[in-house]
């Protein structure tokens, strides 16, 4: 499953509960994304996740689920995308959950569809950080401490510096960048223009778009171009 994520540069992020008229969601599917994310922090339930992918699949992109709600783990996804919130006292957003999926699903589970995603919130004020109880007050060494327990310690594939709805601390991300070395670093967060996703992707692996999409697709789909035409830092 790492090696379906690798070539990942640009990925949309779609919300079960949010609409999105289906001309949005071509343009978004036939853009040039490398895949849809799915998934969001509340009102995510089965049947919203499951309309989803049925409206998704006819286009053929990668699609995969970011588990945030036991109820709604709808089978059919390629891929699903297990977040542990690292910078969290409330464990049961590292492993709480993910013990009680286990007891509730046992064998049913697709071990070999699923990746581990070393979450680390940093925006306060968002609906995922108010959730999980995250401590977002971090400066830069800091958050690279905890990427760096995600990649080394843990050797999860993925980092996940989550933003959630404004745009990062470009120096923090830039910090983190020059610690993670085998871990997929992705950056998720209020990408709101081309400059803002060409930053992004000149430090990390792999740029999420979200909430662009629903309030002004024509700029969400101008964000695909500039990552991919973005030639990531090269750390040592």
């Amino acid at each position: 499953m790492r090696q379906l994520i690798k070539p990942w540069r640009h990925v949309f992020k779609l919300d079960p509960d949010r609409e999105l008229g289906e001309a949005e969601l071509a343009l978004v599917c036939g853009s040039g994304t490398d895949a849809i994310l799915v998934g969001g922090s509340t009102g995510v339930t089965y049947r919203n996740t499951q309309d989803l992918l049925h409206r998704l699949r006819p286009y053929g992109l990668p699609c995969a689920l970011e588990v945030s709600d036991l109820a709604a783990a709808v089978p059919g996804f390629d891929l699903y995308m297990i977040p542990m919130v690292l910078n969290t006292a409330d464990t049961a957003w590292v492993l709480g959950q993910h013990r009680k999926a286990i007891e509730r699903y046992g064998s049913l589970i697709p071990w070999d569809l699923l990746l581990t995603e070393g979450y680390i919130v940093l925006n306060a004020d968002s609906s995922v950080a108010r959730l999980t109880g995250a401590d977002c007050a971090l400066n830069a060494e800091e958050t690279a401490a905890y990427a760096q327990i995600a990649d080394k310690l843990m050797q999860l594939p993925v980092v996940y510096l989550e933003y959630s709805g404004t745009f990062g601390d470009m120096e923090t991300v830039r910090t983190v960048r020059e610690v993670v070395e085998c871990s997929q670093l992705f950056y998720g967060g209020g990408i709101k223009s081309e400059t803002e996703a060409k930053q992004a992707a000149a430090l990390c692996d792999t740029v999420v778009v979200g909430n662009i999409i629903y309030s002004d697709v024509q700029q969400g789909l101008a964000t695909v171009e500039a990552v991919k035409n973005t030639v990531k830092l090269a750390v040592d």
